[in-house]
């Protein structure tokens, strides 16, 4: 299970609630020269998600939710085909330099990759995973105020150049009072975290040179001989990847999605977040202009980083195992980074008090803010945030999560659900283990381990809603090639040729959206439009309850869309207008006695 228990680290959550405290310190006031970042930058799949994206940042420093005399930018990238992280860091450089020119080798900029579609976290995928909704703060925190804030120490103590990160993993550490993260080496550094050999098979793992000190600190400032990506254990002990605990006890030092190390456990440094100075960063500009276009996916880690180190060697250009998509191009691309970054150093920092937690799955999220787990206590994650609701969730254990939402008195929500950005009508009864998500939910009883999320849509001119409907266990990414394999793909645990029967929906090429190459529940034309987001909830209920009862539900008398669609027609003025009119209704009556509002 990729979400297992970790110790709660009290260390961890003083250092965290420092660091909350300082950004919170910074949020809605302009900031001084050093004192946080230049530039923000966002990148983002496609020009709808660049407009979404850029619509939040604009409502959020209006809210004055965000330091402000920073530069916040989002960087779409070019249209065609995928290009993958590395390919939005190229991008996003080559936009910085024609924006700023000569100046901006002067800037220290944070890059978030935002990009992609959540198709593991679907409630992400309208208004994107930089700005999914965290249960505590006042305005709600999302990912964005987090990262913001984990880095809070990294732009007075680094020099000028780019950190690159991703927007849904979260890394918490814990150094000396008078010690800091310090990012002023040349060529690339990285920071590194203590992990399981299981768990360095799934990330980055840092083949380090010899650490010949008798005590190992909290942090730790080393050379990479090499870097390998996702590597098998035999690979791992191989090529001296493996340390053993000795005097170093890291029973503490787990990351977030691991099961704990034992004090007799071997384990590896893996990676998380790096830095690139801009003489590097000038380098990948350069390459990327003479290559004018990118027609592969390149990994920001397995690419640049694979090609750092005094012991790095050409052959992993030729690996396809941890390839999505297997292109022609990509071994050229891969060999011509190789050479361009070769001979340039990787530093690493080493975290030994730090975890890497990763918030990228249903089952990630509903474990995180609904189960007694590390993460929510060393972040304080609370069980009730901004809401109204005239109960109060028991604190222990496995309990519901509520986000920025207003429940009516009667409604009931079973422990391991989350509801955020929503309204709940008094007789609603949430199963366990739910997501349900800008929604509004008049009268019903949701099956446990329903995924309902409400997408406002923007078609000839009318504004029109559609509701997500699925089980939480449920692979949108699965897909199969042809109509006829249709009954292997699985729609809340059973076939999805059943499903269809139930709904009086007939298997042709028209009930998918897209391209005919392949076939899933992302591109699937089954979820109703509707005139109102209760209504839209009304209908996508009805379907998920006729497959749970498997009683006959006639889909066909609707207007029918799919994830795909909402995606390419969402109204994202609307869906923020939503959570708007939520956030003021419980502005307003939130201080009344009778109601409880966290």
């Amino acid at each position: 299970m990729a979400a297992a228990r970790v110790p709660f680290n009290v260390s961890l959550r003083e250092a965290t609630q420092r660091k909350l405290q300082k950004f919170s310190e910074l949020r809605g006031k302009p900031v001084g020269a050093g004192e946080f970042w230049d530039i923000v930058v966002l990148t983002a799949a496609d020009e709808k998600q660049e407009l979404a994206y850029k619509q939040q940042l604009s409502e959020k420093l209006k809210r004055k939710e965000l330091p402000l005399g920073v530069q916040y930018h989002v960087f779409v990238d070019p249209a065609g085909s995928k290009i993958g992280n590395g390919g939005s860091t190229l991008c996003a450089l080559r936009c910085l330099e024609k924006l700023y020119e000569d100046k901006w080798n002067s800037f220290t900029i944070l890059l978030i990759h935002s990009g992609g579609y959540s198709q593991r976290l679907p409630n992400a995928s309208a208004l994107g995973k930089i700005f999914t909704a965290l249960p505590f703060g006042n305005p709600i925190y999302q990912m964005l105020e987090l990262k913001l804030a984990m880095y809070i120490d990294f732009p007075s103590h680094m020099n000028p150049g780019i950190v690159v990160t991703c927007a849904d993993d979260i890394e918490l550490y814990n150094i000396g009072k008078f010690e800091y993260i310090r990012f002023d080496k040349p060529g690339f550094t990285a920071l590194a975290h203590p992990s399981s050999l299981a768990v360095g098979t799934t990330h980055g793992v840092f083949v380090l040179d010899p650490f010949h000190d008798l005590k190992h600190r909290d942090l730790e400032y080393r050379c990479c001989h090499r870097f390998l990506h996702k590597p098998s254990i035999e690979e791992m002990h191989q090529l001296n990847a493996v340390c053993r605990p000795g005097n170093f006890c890291p029973q503490d030092f787990a990351r977030g999605d691991a099961v704990c190390l034992h004090l007799d456990s071997e384990y590896v440094y893996t990676d998380s977040l790096f830095y690139m100075d801009h003489n590097s960063a000038k380098k990948l500009i350069a390459f990327y202009e003479e290559m004018g276009t990118l027609n592969c996916e390149i990994d920001a880690y397995g690419d640049f980083l694979q090609a750092l180190g005094p012991g790095a060697t050409v052959e992993y250009t030729r690996n396809m195992s941890n390839v999505t998509k297997e292109e022609s191009k990509l071994i050229d691309v891969r060999q011509r980074i190789f050479h361009l970054l070769k001979g340039t150093s990787l530093n690493v920092v080493v975290l030994n008090n730090s975890k890497f937690y990763h918030i990228g799955t249903t089952e990630e999220y509903l474990f995180h803010f609904t189960s007694d787990s590390s993460l929510k206590l060393e972040l304080g994650l609370q069980s009730v945030a901004f809401s109204i609701l005239s109960y109060i969730p028991e604190c222990s254990g496995k309990t519901s999560c509520i986000i920025h939402s207003i429940l009516d008195s009667g409604c009931s929500v079973a422990p391991g659900s989350v509801v955020e950005y929503s309204r709940l009508g008094p007789d609603v009864c949430i199963g366990e283990n739910c997501i349900i998500s800008s929604s509004s939910v008049i009268s019903s009883v949701v099956p446990a381990y329903s995924f309902l999320y409400s997408v406002s849509l923007r078609k000839n001119e009318h504004v029109k809603y559609s509701t997500m409907a699925f089980g939480v266990q449920d692979n949108l990414k699965s897909n199969v090639k042809t109509l006829l394999d249709i009954k292997f793909l699985q729609f809340f645990g059973i076939s999805f040729l059943s499903c269809l029967e139930i709904w009086n929906l007939k298997v042709t090429e028209e009930l998918f959206s897209g391209s005919k190459a392949q076939f899933s529940l992302w591109t699937a034309r089954i979820f109703p439009v509707c005139s109102s987001v209760s209504e839209s909830v009304t209908a996508s209920l009805k379907m998920l309850n006729a497959v749970k009862s498997n009683s006959p539900f006639n889909l066909s008398s609707y207007q029918l869309i799919s994830i795909e669609e909402m995606l390419l027609c969402k109204d994202v003025e609307d869906m923020i207008a939503y959570r708007e009119k939520i956030f003021l209704e419980i502005s307003l009556i939130k201080n009344k006695p009778h109601l409880e509002v966290s």
